[in-house]
Protein backbone atom coordinates (compact mmCIF):
# COMPACT_ATOMS: atom_id res chain seq x y z
CA UNK A 1 0.00 0.00 0.00
CA UNK A 2 1.49 3.28 -1.07
CA UNK A 3 0.60 6.92 -1.57
CA UNK A 4 -0.65 9.66 0.69
CA UNK A 5 -3.86 8.80 2.50
CA UNK A 6 -6.21 10.63 4.82
CA UNK A 7 -6.24 8.34 7.85
CA UNK A 8 -9.28 7.29 9.84
CA UNK A 9 -9.50 5.88 13.34
CA UNK A 10 -12.43 3.54 13.95
CA UNK A 11 -14.07 3.06 17.34
CA UNK A 12 -16.49 0.18 17.93
CA UNK A 13 -18.52 0.52 21.11
CA UNK A 14 -20.73 -2.38 22.13
CA UNK A 15 -21.36 -6.00 21.25
CA UNK A 16 -23.54 -5.59 18.16
CA UNK A 17 -21.34 -2.78 16.83
CA UNK A 18 -18.39 -5.15 17.10
CA UNK A 19 -20.38 -7.78 15.18
CA UNK A 20 -20.91 -5.27 12.36
CA UNK A 21 -17.36 -3.98 12.67
CA UNK A 22 -15.84 -7.46 12.52
CA UNK A 23 -17.64 -8.21 9.26
CA UNK A 24 -16.61 -4.78 7.94
CA UNK A 25 -12.95 -5.37 8.79
CA UNK A 26 -13.08 -8.82 7.24
CA UNK A 27 -14.35 -7.17 4.04
CA UNK A 28 -11.52 -4.63 4.14
CA UNK A 29 -8.97 -7.38 4.68
CA UNK A 30 -10.34 -9.31 1.70
CA UNK A 31 -9.72 -6.28 -0.53
CA UNK A 32 -6.26 -5.47 0.84
CA UNK A 33 -3.54 -5.27 -1.79
CA UNK A 34 -0.27 -6.76 -0.50
CA UNK A 35 1.73 -5.90 -3.62
CA UNK A 36 2.92 -2.27 -3.43
CA UNK A 37 3.77 -2.36 -7.12
CA UNK A 38 0.34 -3.48 -8.30
CA UNK A 39 -1.03 -1.62 -11.29
CA UNK A 40 -3.46 -0.08 -11.35
CA UNK A 41 -3.64 0.58 -7.60
CA UNK A 42 -6.94 -0.22 -5.87
CA UNK A 43 -9.61 2.48 -6.02
CA UNK A 44 -10.21 2.32 -2.28
CA UNK A 45 -7.22 3.44 -0.20
CA UNK A 46 -6.62 0.73 2.40
CA UNK A 47 -4.01 2.88 4.15
CA UNK A 48 -6.83 5.10 5.36
CA UNK A 49 -7.98 2.43 7.83
CA UNK A 50 -5.01 0.04 8.17
CA UNK A 51 -1.66 0.61 9.84
CA UNK A 52 1.53 -1.11 8.70
CA UNK A 53 3.80 -3.08 11.03
CA UNK A 54 6.24 -5.97 11.16
CA UNK A 55 6.27 -9.33 12.89
CA UNK A 56 9.31 -10.36 14.96
CA UNK A 57 10.34 -12.30 11.85
CA UNK A 58 10.35 -9.15 9.73
CA UNK A 59 7.20 -9.82 7.70
CA UNK A 60 5.01 -6.84 6.85
CA UNK A 61 1.57 -6.93 8.44
CA UNK A 62 -1.50 -4.70 8.35
CA UNK A 63 -3.71 -4.23 11.37
CA UNK A 64 -6.81 -2.06 11.75
CA UNK A 65 -6.47 1.43 13.15
CA UNK A 66 -9.14 0.43 15.64
CA UNK A 67 -10.29 0.77 19.23
CA UNK A 68 -12.95 -1.83 20.09
CA UNK A 69 -14.69 -1.58 23.47
CA UNK A 70 -16.89 -4.37 24.80
CA UNK A 71 -17.82 -6.20 27.97
CA UNK A 72 -16.33 -9.44 29.26
CA UNK A 73 -17.16 -12.76 27.58
CA UNK A 74 -15.16 -12.35 24.35
CA UNK A 75 -14.41 -16.09 24.38
CA UNK A 76 -11.70 -16.94 21.85
CA UNK A 77 -10.22 -13.56 20.95
CA UNK A 78 -7.31 -15.21 19.21
CA UNK A 79 -3.61 -14.41 19.60
CA UNK A 80 -4.13 -10.82 20.63
CA UNK A 81 -0.94 -8.90 20.06
CA UNK A 82 1.01 -11.90 18.83
CA UNK A 83 2.10 -10.13 15.65
CA UNK A 84 4.32 -7.72 17.60
CA UNK A 85 6.46 -7.50 20.71
CA UNK A 86 4.04 -6.50 23.42
CA UNK A 87 6.44 -4.22 25.30
CA UNK A 88 4.73 -2.68 28.29
CA UNK A 89 1.25 -3.26 26.91
CA UNK A 90 -0.91 -5.32 29.25
CA UNK A 91 -2.96 -8.03 27.52
CA UNK A 92 -5.81 -9.56 29.51
CA UNK A 93 -5.83 -13.36 29.34
CA UNK A 94 -8.99 -15.45 29.66
CA UNK A 95 -9.62 -19.18 29.70
CA UNK A 96 -10.19 -20.26 26.11
CA UNK A 97 -13.43 -22.09 25.20
CA UNK A 98 -13.45 -24.55 22.33
CA UNK A 99 -12.75 -22.90 18.98
CA UNK A 100 -14.93 -23.34 15.91
CA UNK A 101 -13.58 -24.84 12.69
CA UNK A 102 -12.76 -21.43 11.19
CA UNK A 103 -10.61 -20.35 14.13
CA UNK A 104 -8.93 -23.75 14.21
CA UNK A 105 -7.93 -23.33 10.56
CA UNK A 106 -6.57 -19.85 11.23
CA UNK A 107 -4.32 -21.20 13.98
CA UNK A 108 -2.63 -23.48 11.44
CA UNK A 109 -1.40 -20.55 9.33
CA UNK A 110 2.22 -19.46 9.64
CA UNK A 111 2.42 -16.21 11.63
CA UNK A 112 5.06 -14.52 9.47
CA UNK A 113 2.97 -14.86 6.31
CA UNK A 114 -0.45 -14.83 7.94
CA UNK A 115 -2.10 -12.14 5.80
CA UNK A 116 -0.99 -13.48 2.43
CA UNK A 117 -1.95 -17.06 3.35
CA UNK A 118 -5.37 -15.94 4.50
CA UNK A 119 -6.18 -14.55 1.06
CA UNK A 120 -6.03 -18.11 -0.27
CA UNK A 121 -8.44 -19.60 2.27
CA UNK A 122 -11.57 -20.56 0.34
CA UNK A 123 -14.00 -22.67 2.30
CA UNK A 124 -17.70 -22.46 3.03
CA UNK A 125 -17.78 -22.35 6.82
CA UNK A 126 -21.24 -22.73 8.33
CA UNK A 127 -20.85 -20.97 11.65
CA UNK A 128 -24.48 -20.18 12.41
CA UNK A 129 -24.52 -22.66 15.27
CA UNK A 130 -21.15 -21.72 16.73
CA UNK A 131 -20.98 -17.90 16.61
CA UNK A 132 -21.91 -16.37 19.94
CA UNK A 133 -19.51 -13.39 20.02
CA UNK A 134 -17.79 -11.36 17.32
CA UNK A 135 -14.35 -12.82 17.97
CA UNK A 136 -15.73 -16.17 16.77
CA UNK A 137 -15.48 -14.96 13.16
CA UNK A 138 -12.70 -12.36 13.35
CA UNK A 139 -10.53 -12.97 10.30
CA UNK A 140 -7.55 -10.69 10.97
CA UNK A 141 -5.15 -9.85 13.77
CA UNK A 142 -5.66 -6.80 15.98
CA UNK A 143 -3.03 -4.57 17.51
CA UNK A 144 -2.53 -5.04 21.29
CA UNK A 145 -3.93 -1.55 21.85
CA UNK A 146 -7.15 -2.22 19.94
CA UNK A 147 -9.37 -4.15 22.35
CA UNK A 148 -10.50 -2.52 25.60
CA UNK A 149 -12.60 -4.73 27.90
CA UNK A 150 -15.01 -3.21 30.44
CA UNK A 151 -14.55 -5.68 33.27
CA UNK A 152 -17.29 -4.59 35.68
CA UNK A 153 -20.05 -5.68 33.27
CA UNK A 154 -20.68 -8.82 31.23
CA UNK A 155 -23.06 -10.31 28.66
CA UNK A 156 -23.83 -13.65 30.24
CA UNK A 157 -25.61 -12.98 33.52
CA UNK A 158 -28.85 -11.37 34.63
CA UNK A 159 -26.91 -9.01 36.90
CA UNK A 160 -23.99 -6.75 35.99
CA UNK A 161 -25.24 -5.88 32.51
CA UNK A 162 -24.70 -2.50 30.89
CA UNK A 163 -28.37 -1.72 30.29
CA UNK A 164 -29.00 1.99 30.77
CA UNK A 165 -27.76 5.26 29.32
CA UNK A 166 -26.68 6.51 32.74
CA UNK A 167 -24.62 3.39 33.41
CA UNK A 168 -22.79 3.93 30.14
CA UNK A 169 -22.06 7.57 30.92
CA UNK A 170 -20.67 6.71 34.34
CA UNK A 171 -18.36 4.00 32.96
CA UNK A 172 -16.09 6.41 31.10
CA UNK A 173 -14.08 7.78 33.99
CA UNK A 174 -10.99 6.92 35.99
CA UNK A 175 -8.86 4.09 34.64
CA UNK A 176 -11.07 3.38 31.61
CA UNK A 177 -11.00 7.03 30.53
CA UNK A 178 -7.21 7.11 30.89
CA UNK A 179 -6.95 3.88 28.91
CA UNK A 180 -9.10 5.23 26.08
CA UNK A 181 -7.14 8.49 25.91
CA UNK A 182 -3.84 6.57 25.80
CA UNK A 183 -5.09 4.38 22.96
CA UNK A 184 -6.37 7.39 21.03
CA UNK A 185 -3.06 9.21 21.42
CA UNK A 186 -1.17 6.13 20.22
CA UNK A 187 -3.14 5.84 16.97
CA UNK A 188 -3.43 9.60 16.39
CA UNK A 189 0.32 10.16 16.72
CA UNK A 190 0.94 7.61 13.96
CA UNK A 191 -1.22 9.55 11.49
CA UNK A 192 0.15 12.15 9.10
CA UNK A 193 -3.19 13.38 7.69
CA UNK A 194 -5.88 12.33 10.17
CA UNK A 195 -9.25 13.22 8.66
CA UNK A 196 -11.37 11.98 11.53
CA UNK A 197 -13.11 9.18 13.36
CA UNK A 198 -15.82 6.73 12.40
CA UNK A 199 -17.70 5.49 15.45
CA UNK A 200 -19.91 2.41 15.52
CA UNK A 201 -21.96 2.44 18.72
CA UNK A 202 -24.79 0.31 20.10
CA UNK A 203 -27.80 2.60 20.32
CA UNK A 204 -30.32 0.76 22.50
CA UNK A 205 -28.33 -0.35 25.55
CA UNK A 206 -25.93 1.30 27.98
CA UNK A 207 -23.34 1.81 25.26
CA UNK A 208 -25.50 4.71 24.05
CA UNK A 209 -24.38 6.60 27.15
CA UNK A 210 -20.77 5.51 26.72
CA UNK A 211 -20.88 6.55 23.06
CA UNK A 212 -22.23 9.96 24.00
CA UNK A 213 -19.26 10.50 26.31
CA UNK A 214 -16.77 9.14 23.76
CA UNK A 215 -18.02 11.40 20.95
CA UNK A 216 -17.96 14.35 23.35
CA UNK A 217 -14.33 13.49 24.18
CA UNK A 218 -13.44 13.31 20.48
CA UNK A 219 -15.15 16.63 19.81
CA UNK A 220 -13.35 18.35 22.68
CA UNK A 221 -9.91 16.80 22.06
CA UNK A 222 -9.77 16.70 18.27
CA UNK A 223 -11.76 19.71 17.11
CA UNK A 224 -11.81 20.17 13.37
CA UNK A 225 -11.68 16.43 12.65
CA UNK A 226 -14.71 14.67 11.25
CA UNK A 227 -16.76 12.42 13.53
CA UNK A 228 -19.19 10.14 11.69
CA UNK A 229 -21.21 8.07 14.15
CA UNK A 230 -23.27 5.03 13.18
CA UNK A 231 -25.85 4.02 15.80
CA UNK A 232 -26.32 0.24 15.64
CA UNK A 233 -29.62 -1.34 16.67
CA UNK A 234 -30.30 -5.06 16.22
CA UNK A 235 -33.91 -6.12 15.77
CA UNK A 236 -33.53 -8.94 18.31
CA UNK A 237 -31.83 -8.13 21.62
CA UNK A 238 -30.08 -10.87 23.52
CA UNK A 239 -29.56 -9.60 27.01
CA UNK A 240 -31.24 -6.29 27.78
CA UNK A 241 -34.68 -5.14 28.88
CA UNK A 242 -37.10 -4.00 26.19
CA UNK A 243 -38.38 -1.03 28.18
CA UNK A 244 -34.92 0.51 28.21
CA UNK A 245 -34.35 0.30 24.44
CA UNK A 246 -36.57 3.26 23.55
CA UNK A 247 -35.12 5.51 26.26
CA UNK A 248 -31.51 4.65 25.40
CA UNK A 249 -32.17 5.25 21.70
CA UNK A 250 -33.76 8.64 22.33
CA UNK A 251 -30.96 9.89 24.59
CA UNK A 252 -28.24 8.31 22.47
CA UNK A 253 -29.56 9.86 19.26
CA UNK A 254 -29.76 13.42 20.55
CA UNK A 255 -26.44 13.31 22.42
CA UNK A 256 -24.33 11.55 19.80
CA UNK A 257 -25.79 13.77 17.06
CA UNK A 258 -24.81 16.83 19.09
CA UNK A 259 -21.20 15.65 19.44
CA UNK A 260 -20.73 14.24 15.92
CA UNK A 261 -20.38 15.72 12.47
CA UNK A 262 -23.08 13.29 11.34
CA UNK A 263 -25.15 10.64 13.10
CA UNK A 264 -26.83 7.78 11.23
CA UNK A 265 -28.88 5.01 12.90
CA UNK A 266 -28.51 1.61 11.24
CA UNK A 267 -30.85 -1.35 11.65
CA UNK A 268 -32.76 -3.93 9.63
CA UNK A 269 -36.53 -4.29 9.63
CA UNK A 270 -36.39 -8.09 9.73
CA UNK A 271 -35.26 -10.14 12.68
CA UNK A 272 -32.25 -12.32 11.96
CA UNK A 273 -29.25 -13.92 13.58
CA UNK A 274 -26.76 -11.27 14.66
CA UNK A 275 -24.18 -13.07 12.55
CA UNK A 276 -26.40 -12.53 9.48
CA UNK A 277 -27.92 -9.10 10.12
CA UNK A 278 -24.55 -7.59 11.01
CA UNK A 279 -23.11 -8.99 7.76
CA UNK A 280 -25.73 -7.13 5.71
CA UNK A 281 -25.12 -3.86 7.56
CA UNK A 282 -21.36 -4.30 7.12
CA UNK A 283 -21.82 -4.67 3.36
CA UNK A 284 -23.88 -1.49 3.32
CA UNK A 285 -21.19 0.30 5.35
CA UNK A 286 -18.57 -0.89 2.89
CA UNK A 287 -20.28 1.30 0.28
CA UNK A 288 -21.53 4.09 2.55
CA UNK A 289 -17.98 4.82 3.72
CA UNK A 290 -16.44 4.77 0.23
CA UNK A 291 -16.55 8.56 -0.44
CA UNK A 292 -13.94 9.36 2.21
CA UNK A 293 -11.79 6.27 1.59
CA UNK A 294 -11.10 6.69 -2.14
CA UNK A 295 -7.56 6.98 -3.49
CA UNK A 296 -8.60 9.54 -6.13
CA UNK A 297 -11.57 11.87 -6.52
CA UNK A 298 -12.85 11.18 -3.04
CA UNK A 299 -14.23 13.60 -0.49
CA UNK A 300 -12.80 14.04 3.01
CA UNK A 301 -15.06 13.19 5.89
CA UNK A 302 -15.72 16.82 6.76
CA UNK A 303 -16.94 17.52 3.22
CA UNK A 304 -19.39 14.62 3.31
CA UNK A 305 -20.67 15.84 6.67
CA UNK A 306 -20.91 19.51 5.70
CA UNK A 307 -22.88 18.70 2.56
CA UNK A 308 -25.53 16.83 4.56
CA UNK A 309 -25.61 18.48 8.00
CA UNK A 310 -27.04 21.81 6.83
CA UNK A 311 -29.08 23.98 9.21
CA UNK A 312 -28.52 21.68 12.17
CA UNK A 313 -29.67 18.51 10.38
CA UNK A 314 -26.96 16.23 11.74
CA UNK A 315 -29.07 13.05 11.70
CA UNK A 316 -29.11 11.26 8.35
CA UNK A 317 -30.74 8.09 7.03
CA UNK A 318 -29.16 5.24 5.08
CA UNK A 319 -30.66 3.17 2.29
CA UNK A 320 -29.15 0.26 0.44
CA UNK A 321 -29.61 -2.32 -2.30
CA UNK A 322 -27.57 -5.23 -0.94
CA UNK A 323 -26.94 -6.60 -3.50
CA UNK A 324 -27.79 -4.23 -6.35
CA UNK A 325 -29.74 -6.25 -8.99
CA UNK A 326 -27.66 -6.34 -12.19
CA UNK A 327 -27.66 -9.03 -14.85
CA UNK A 328 -24.37 -10.51 -16.13
CA UNK A 329 -23.35 -8.64 -19.26
CA UNK A 330 -26.06 -6.07 -18.68
CA UNK A 331 -25.78 -2.33 -18.27
CA UNK A 332 -26.54 0.22 -15.59
CA UNK A 333 -29.40 1.73 -17.67
CA UNK A 334 -30.90 -1.76 -18.01
CA UNK A 335 -30.71 -2.39 -14.26
CA UNK A 336 -32.19 0.97 -13.26
CA UNK A 337 -34.90 0.85 -15.93
CA UNK A 338 -35.98 -2.55 -14.61
CA UNK A 339 -36.72 -0.89 -11.27
CA UNK A 340 -39.40 1.20 -13.01
CA UNK A 341 -40.91 3.70 -10.57
CA UNK A 342 -39.36 2.23 -7.44
CA UNK A 343 -35.91 2.98 -6.13
CA UNK A 344 -33.92 -0.25 -5.77
CA UNK A 345 -32.81 0.37 -2.20
CA UNK A 346 -34.47 -0.42 1.13
CA UNK A 347 -34.35 1.54 4.42
CA UNK A 348 -31.39 0.77 6.67
CA UNK A 349 -32.31 3.31 9.37
CA UNK A 350 -35.90 2.29 10.23
CA UNK A 351 -36.81 5.41 8.30
CA UNK A 352 -38.97 4.70 5.21
CA UNK A 353 -38.94 7.35 2.52
CA UNK A 354 -41.91 9.69 2.84
CA UNK A 355 -44.28 10.05 -0.11
CA UNK A 356 -43.60 13.39 -1.76
CA UNK A 357 -40.83 14.12 0.72
CA UNK A 358 -37.91 16.43 0.18
CA UNK A 359 -34.25 15.43 0.19
CA UNK A 360 -31.95 18.22 1.36
CA UNK A 361 -28.75 16.39 0.45
CA UNK A 362 -27.63 12.95 -0.64
CA UNK A 363 -24.52 10.85 -1.28
CA UNK A 364 -25.15 7.85 -3.54
CA UNK A 365 -22.51 5.17 -4.06
CA UNK A 366 -22.51 2.34 -6.59
CA UNK A 367 -19.88 -0.28 -5.90
CA UNK A 368 -19.15 -3.37 -7.96
CA UNK A 369 -20.08 -2.83 -11.60
CA UNK A 370 -16.82 -4.53 -12.64
CA UNK A 371 -17.27 -6.19 -16.04
CA UNK A 372 -20.60 -4.47 -16.64
CA UNK A 373 -21.46 -1.59 -18.94
CA UNK A 374 -22.24 1.79 -17.40
CA UNK A 375 -23.83 3.10 -20.58
CA UNK A 376 -25.77 1.46 -23.39
CA UNK A 377 -25.64 3.96 -26.23
CA UNK A 378 -25.47 2.40 -29.69
CA UNK A 379 -24.78 4.68 -32.69
CA UNK A 380 -27.70 4.91 -35.07
CA UNK A 381 -30.12 3.17 -32.69
CA UNK A 382 -32.85 5.06 -30.90
CA UNK A 383 -32.37 4.70 -27.10
CA UNK A 384 -35.13 2.61 -25.54
CA UNK A 385 -35.28 4.92 -22.50
CA UNK A 386 -33.79 8.34 -21.68
CA UNK A 387 -31.25 6.57 -19.44
CA UNK A 388 -29.98 4.56 -22.41
CA UNK A 389 -29.14 7.78 -24.24
CA UNK A 390 -26.75 9.19 -21.65
CA UNK A 391 -22.99 9.30 -22.10
CA UNK A 392 -21.56 8.29 -18.70
CA UNK A 393 -22.37 6.12 -15.72
CA UNK A 394 -22.43 9.19 -13.49
CA UNK A 395 -25.02 10.80 -15.78
CA UNK A 396 -27.13 7.63 -15.77
CA UNK A 397 -27.20 7.29 -11.98
CA UNK A 398 -27.66 11.03 -11.42
CA UNK A 399 -30.57 11.20 -13.86
CA UNK A 400 -32.29 8.23 -12.25
CA UNK A 401 -31.89 9.43 -8.66
CA UNK A 402 -32.80 13.01 -9.61
CA UNK A 403 -36.12 11.78 -11.02
CA UNK A 404 -37.11 11.02 -7.42
CA UNK A 405 -35.51 14.04 -5.74
CA UNK A 406 -35.23 17.66 -6.91
CA UNK A 407 -31.63 18.19 -5.81
CA UNK A 408 -28.68 16.63 -7.62
CA UNK A 409 -27.00 13.90 -5.55
CA UNK A 410 -23.28 13.60 -4.92
CA UNK A 411 -22.15 10.39 -6.61
CA UNK A 412 -19.32 7.88 -6.27
CA UNK A 413 -18.91 4.97 -8.69
CA UNK A 414 -16.35 2.29 -7.83
CA UNK A 415 -15.84 -0.63 -10.19
CA UNK A 416 -14.43 -3.05 -7.57
CA UNK A 417 -17.13 -4.99 -5.70
CA UNK A 418 -17.23 -5.93 -2.05
CA UNK A 419 -15.23 -9.16 -1.90
CA UNK A 420 -16.66 -11.93 0.24
CA UNK A 421 -14.22 -14.36 1.79
CA UNK A 422 -14.56 -16.89 4.61
CA UNK A 423 -16.18 -16.72 7.06
CA UNK A 424 -18.74 -14.32 5.51
CA UNK A 425 -22.10 -16.15 5.67
CA UNK A 426 -23.64 -17.36 2.43
CA UNK A 427 -27.01 -15.66 2.94
CA UNK A 428 -27.84 -14.77 -0.65
CA UNK A 429 -30.55 -15.97 -3.00
CA UNK A 430 -29.69 -18.92 -5.27
CA UNK A 431 -30.68 -16.56 -8.10
CA UNK A 432 -27.23 -14.91 -7.75
CA UNK A 433 -24.15 -16.12 -9.59
CA UNK A 434 -20.66 -16.24 -8.04
CA UNK A 435 -20.09 -12.53 -8.78
CA UNK A 436 -23.36 -11.49 -7.17
CA UNK A 437 -25.18 -10.73 -10.42
CA UNK A 438 -28.74 -11.90 -11.11
CA UNK A 439 -29.05 -15.05 -13.18
CA UNK A 440 -31.42 -15.17 -16.10
CA UNK A 441 -34.10 -17.86 -15.80
CA UNK A 442 -34.35 -20.57 -13.16
CA UNK A 443 -31.33 -21.33 -10.95
CA UNK A 444 -29.37 -24.39 -12.12
CA UNK A 445 -29.87 -27.69 -10.37
CA UNK A 446 -27.54 -28.63 -7.56
CA UNK A 447 -25.80 -26.55 -4.95
CA UNK A 448 -25.62 -22.83 -5.61
CA UNK A 449 -22.10 -21.47 -6.17
CA UNK A 450 -20.38 -19.58 -3.39
CA UNK A 451 -20.97 -15.87 -3.86
CA UNK A 452 -17.50 -14.30 -3.85
CA UNK A 453 -18.47 -10.65 -4.43
CA UNK A 454 -21.55 -8.44 -4.68
CA UNK A 455 -22.45 -5.10 -6.28
CA UNK A 456 -24.01 -2.60 -3.86
CA UNK A 457 -25.91 0.67 -4.25
CA UNK A 458 -26.32 2.88 -1.18
CA UNK A 459 -27.63 6.32 -0.36
CA UNK A 460 -26.93 8.53 2.65
CA UNK A 461 -29.66 11.17 2.90
CA UNK A 462 -30.79 14.17 4.85
CA UNK A 463 -34.49 14.59 4.14
CA UNK A 464 -38.00 15.08 5.44
CA UNK A 465 -38.40 11.34 6.07
CA UNK A 466 -36.37 11.90 9.24
CA UNK A 467 -38.97 14.19 10.79
CA UNK A 468 -41.57 11.48 11.54
CA UNK A 469 -38.79 9.13 12.64
CA UNK A 470 -37.38 11.63 15.16
CA UNK A 471 -40.81 12.89 16.21
CA UNK A 472 -42.12 9.40 16.91
CA UNK A 473 -38.99 8.57 18.89
CA UNK A 474 -39.38 11.74 20.96
CA UNK A 475 -43.13 11.30 21.52
CA UNK A 476 -42.76 7.67 22.56
CA UNK A 477 -40.03 8.54 25.07
CA UNK A 478 -41.93 11.59 26.37
CA UNK A 479 -45.15 9.64 26.99
CA UNK A 480 -43.30 6.79 28.72
CA UNK A 481 -43.69 7.27 32.48
CA UNK A 482 -40.08 6.54 33.33
CA UNK A 483 -40.49 7.23 37.07
CA UNK A 484 -43.26 4.66 37.42
CA UNK A 485 -42.43 2.06 34.77
CA UNK A 486 -38.60 2.12 34.85
CA UNK A 487 -37.39 3.95 37.96
CA UNK A 488 -34.05 2.12 37.84
CA UNK A 489 -33.29 3.84 34.52
CA UNK A 490 -32.68 7.12 36.35
CA UNK A 491 -30.88 5.58 39.32
CA UNK A 492 -27.42 6.16 37.81
CA UNK A 493 -28.33 9.22 35.78
CA UNK A 494 -29.36 11.26 34.02
CA UNK A 495 -31.28 13.51 36.39
CA UNK A 496 -34.95 13.94 35.52
CA UNK A 497 -34.40 17.56 34.47
CA UNK A 498 -31.55 16.53 32.15
CA UNK A 499 -33.70 13.73 30.74
CA UNK A 500 -36.54 16.12 29.94
CA UNK A 501 -34.12 18.65 28.45
CA UNK A 502 -32.70 15.97 26.14
CA UNK A 503 -36.19 15.06 24.94
CA UNK A 504 -36.90 18.72 24.20
CA UNK A 505 -33.67 18.90 22.18
CA UNK A 506 -34.82 15.81 20.28
CA UNK A 507 -38.16 17.48 19.53
CA UNK A 508 -36.41 20.57 18.18
CA UNK A 509 -34.06 18.39 16.13
CA UNK A 510 -37.06 16.77 14.47
CA UNK A 511 -38.45 20.18 13.53
CA UNK A 512 -35.32 20.88 11.47
CA UNK A 513 -36.65 18.39 8.92
CA UNK A 514 -39.96 20.15 8.23
CA UNK A 515 -41.06 19.79 4.60
CA UNK A 516 -41.80 23.17 3.04
CA UNK A 517 -41.52 22.00 -0.56
CA UNK A 518 -45.25 21.69 -1.10
CA UNK A 519 -45.06 17.95 -1.68
CA UNK A 520 -44.06 18.19 -5.34
CA UNK A 521 -41.37 15.52 -5.25
CA UNK A 522 -41.94 12.04 -6.65
CA UNK A 523 -41.19 9.20 -4.23
CA UNK A 524 -40.38 5.55 -4.64
CA UNK A 525 -43.25 4.69 -2.29
CA UNK A 526 -45.83 6.15 -4.65
CA UNK A 527 -47.58 3.90 -7.14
Amino acid sequence: MTGVSRELITLQLGHYSNFVGTHWWNLQDASLCYDPGSAPPPEVQSDSVFREGQTPGGSVTYTPRLIAMDLKSLRTLRQEGSLYDGGSVTVHKHSQPEKNCFLEDLEKLDMDSFNSQLTRVQKNYRLEGSVTVWSDFLRLHLHPRSVAVIHQFNHDREAHRLETFGQGESVLQGALLDELEDRLHFFVEECDYLQGFQVLCDLEDGFAGLGSKVTELLQDSYGGRGILTWGMAPVVHRDSRDRYHLLNAALGTVNMAAHSSLFCPLTLLQAALWYHSSAILALALDALTVPYRLRNNGAPMWQVADSLAVSGRKVVAAYGAVPFPMMPGGSLPDALSACADALPWKPLSACPEAAGGRCYGQWSTLRGYEGQKLICLSPGIEPSTPLHGLLSGEDVLAAYVSSFYPSAPALQLVSAPSKLTPPFPQIFSPALDAQGFMRGGAPPAGAAPLVSSVPILTSLQSGTALRPFLSELQCAAATFDVRRRAPSFLSQGPEMADYQEALEELRLLGRCYHDDSGGTTRSSSED
